[in-house]
């Protein structure tokens, strides 16, 4: 149970376009998780709950979150642990006896690339591992110079991308077949692009926008942020390597301040307030390099499940059958290497 239900519930929505199969491919599982995080549990029947509540939701993509790593053996692989652990999730889903939705179709877990060689062996240990459902890795690059922007769980270097070791270990996904999760805030695109430029046989999905701040010396900027995010997406979508997830714009670094209110947005609301940011990527990557995701449960912070894909669904309600099919589904089938929608 999320500490904020009350509050979601205070707005219910009809479920917008109910039988359009969805991918969503990019979620979080978690048996506990203390911090500012709204659902310090997060595992099969708290993701059932979500995915139940009235989309059409046919597969789901997990997305490392450090969480269950081995307690002891070798340090580079202990992240071992957090894809067994979510693999076995993965099983219970396969059997068919939770429903039709397969939770972790698709597994990202994480290695340390500045481990450089050594890294190998812990991609080919997750591969070994993941009973045929593991597609790439997320390292965390997200880092600003201000106290009042979070910088990511395992305390990166300013510019990890242009780091030698980094890219040492990097070089080892694309002769494996794995993608890159790149997280990184907007003021670190740059170096992004100079990484995907460097690796053009590796896929790199962008998490989140590229992660546009609006805290600390960003807050109250939010047409600047706009301006400069625009500036750095341009390139990085001339990459053809590279794919966007569109959403996970509402957590709190991102400035919205929707958990202040006394109710949460609706998807109207929702739609609105971030459809430059949507309706951009769509624009400069197109639908076969972009795909919605819900980041579950982190944003729920702001909105519930159903309400979420609502926005998504108000967003592209001129679209065309098949520029649907590719935003909700087939980008993220494709990308993942999952199974095609019935």
């Amino acid at each position: 149970m999320a500490t904020n239900d009350a509050w979601l519930a205070s707005v219910r929505e009809e479920t917008l376009e109910p039988a359009l199969p969805i991918c969503d491919p990019h979620h979080h599982l978690w048996p506990s998780r203390a911090g500012h995080y709204v659902q310090n549990r997060y595992l099969l029947g708290e993701m059932l709950e979500d995915v139940g509540s009235g989309h059409n939701v046919v597969s789901t993509v997990f997305i490392e979150c450090g969480t269950m790593f081995k307690a002891d053996g070798p340090e580079h692989l202990r992240p071992l642990g957090e894809t067994e652990f979510v693999n076995g999730i993965a099983a219970m889903s396969a059997s068919g006896e939770f429903g039709p939705t397969r939770i972790a179709a698709g597994i990202v877990g994480t290695a340390n690339l500045r481990l450089a060689d050594k890294a190998a062996e812990t991609l080919d240990q997750q591969i070994a591992h993941a009973g045929g459902r593991f597609r790439g890795i997320r390292m965390g690059a997200t880092w600003h110079p201000s106290p009042e922007v979070e910088n990511h769980r395992t305390n990166p270097p300013p510019d990890l991308y242009s780091n030698a070791d980094f890219r040492n270990g990097f070089r080892h996904l694309a002769p494996r077949g794995l993608s890159f999760e790149a997280w990184c805030y907007h003021t670190q695109l740059d170096s992004l692009t100079r990484l995907a430029r460097a690796f053009p046989d590796t896929t790199i999905v962008l998490d989140h926008f590229g992660g546009p701040i609006g805290v600390g010396p960003y807050a109250g900027k939010a047409d600047e942020v706009f301006v400069d995010w625009k500036k750095a997406i341009g390139p990085l979508s001339q990459c053809p390597n590279v794919v966007a997830k569109l959403g996970g714009i509402n957590m709190v670094v991102n400035g919205f301040g929707w958990h202040e209110r006394p109710k949460p947005p609706s998807s109207e609301e929702l739609m609105r307030a971030t459809r430059r940011y949507y309706e951009h990527t769509i624009e400069k990557f197109g639908v076969g390099r972009c795909m919605f995701e819900s980041n579950f449960p982190v944003d729920k912070v702001t909105c519930g499940y159903n309400v979420l894909w609502n926005s998504f669904k108000r967003l592209t309600a001129g679209y065309s059958a098949a520029e649907k099919a590719a935003l909700f589904h087939d980008t993220a089938a494709r990308v993942y290497r999952l199974a095609p929608a019935a």
